[in-house]
Order: C-alpha cells, then structure tokens, then sequence
C-alpha cells in the first residue's frame, strides 16, 4: 500500500456555545496518499475550509484522531504544532496574506528566518524564480498583479519543501485565465516534488484535475472515500 500522509479517524468539531453552537464536522474518517492530488467541494458553509485547518493544524478538534505525515496532532501545544507545519505543511489561501511593506523576497525569507534557516534568502530567491518571479524579487505586493501576489504566496508555501500542499480556493480571486496560470503551477510543483496537495475549490474544472473528490456536506464526507491507492 502506499503511504497515507493524511490520516484523519472519526473527527468532529463543534464551535460556539449554547443556541449557537454548530456541528463543522461530523465523524470524518479520510486518508490521503503520499503524492496524490485531493480536491476537497461541497457547498458553501459544508466544512472545506475547516477541514483544511484541521489538516494544517491551524483548528484543533473535539473528538477524532489527526495524524499528519506520521505524527499525531492530538493533544500539542500550539507552539509545538506551529514548528511540526512550519515542517511539513505549505499553505496557499484565496487573499494570499502577503505582508504589504515586505518584497517578494522577505515576504518568502521571513517565515524560514523565523523557523532558524541559515540561507533564508538564497532560498527564497530560489523559490521565486521558480515560479517565473525571478525579476519580481525586490517588488512589494502593490507593485504586483493578483497573479504573481499567488505565485509569491506560493513561493512561500514551497520554500520550506513541505510534504503536504494545501490550497484554499487559490484560483478564488483571479480571472479565468490566471487562475489557469496558478493551477498548472500547483500540480506541476506538486509533481515535481512529490507532494500531497490538497485543495477546497468550488470550480469543477480545477477539482476535476485532482485524481481524487471528496464531497462535504454539512460537516460529513457524502461518498465513502476511496482508499489509498496501491
């Protein structure tokens, strides 16, 4: 069998207190194979966007198992999930949470600097070439098109060279063609690198890409997911 990055066993969330707290997620049992492209739909409101923080870490779970690239989430401090992500999750959202008064270049190096990398910059710079921003380095995100603002929230995501890719309605907030652009360079650096990549869309066309959907609605998996392929 091949390895299962993702593993999640029977996990629920609630949020809110009293009249107003919801079920988010409800009994999900889901695993994820090393290298596999996983598009995560459902309708608006149905647990994506959640389950993706869960998977990253970024929201912890009432009930259930987590266990990311072999380790279980369970029980950590948020310091001690926030280095095991820094590790082994790259993260890419919908409003590409760029820092406004860094370049390209520091808005890549920061995260890595923080995590104690020595060549934090030569890294970086290599990044961004990589994703076709090579002469955009010193560039501020002001000074950047909504696409190349993605391919630097890219950049980022890869710089630490993660095992496991999430993406959350990266293609969101660009034009039919960019999004395009940004779709083929998530699979491409997914499958260059071996990475597990995981997206919330709400576009058929990208999630059609994935080899694999999985439908959410109102916090449960519809369809039995499949199993880690041999």
């Amino acid at each position: 069998m091949t390895e299962a990055v993702i593993e999640l066993e029977d996990v629920s969330l609630t949020l809110g207190q009293g009249a107003s707290r919801v079920h988010v997620l409800r009994g999900i049992s889901l695993a994820v194979a090393r290298g596999e492209a996983v598009g995560i739909v459902g309708p608006s409101g149905s647990g994506k966007s959640t389950l993706l923080m869960v998977l990253a870490g970024l929201e912890g779970v009432d009930g259930g198992t987590v266990r990311i690239a072999g380790e279980t989430l369970n029980g950590r401090s948020e310091d001690e999930i926030a280095r095991f992500r820094g590790r082994n999750v790259g993260i890419v959202f919908q409003s590409f949470h760029l820092i406004p008064n860094m370049t390209a270049l520091e808005n890549v190096a920061v995260p890595l600097e923080l995590a104690g990398v020595a060549d934090a910059f030569a890294i970086a710079e290599r990044e961004l070439a990589a994703v076709g921003l090579g002469e955009r380095i010193r560039h501020y995100p002001g000074q950047l098109s909504g696409g190349e603002q993605q391919r630097v929230a890219i950049a980022r995501a890869l710089a630490p060279t993660p095992s496991i890719l999430i993406a959350d309605e990266p293609t969101g907030n660009l034009d039919q063609a960019t999004g395009r652009h940004i779709a083929d360079l998530l699979f491409a650096k997914a499958r260059e690198r071996g990475m597990t990549l995981v997206l919330v869309t709400h576009d058929p066309a990208l999630a059609a890409r994935c080899q694999r959907q999985i439908a959410i609605r109102s916090g449960r998996i519809e369809t039995p997911p499949m199993a880690v392929s041999a």
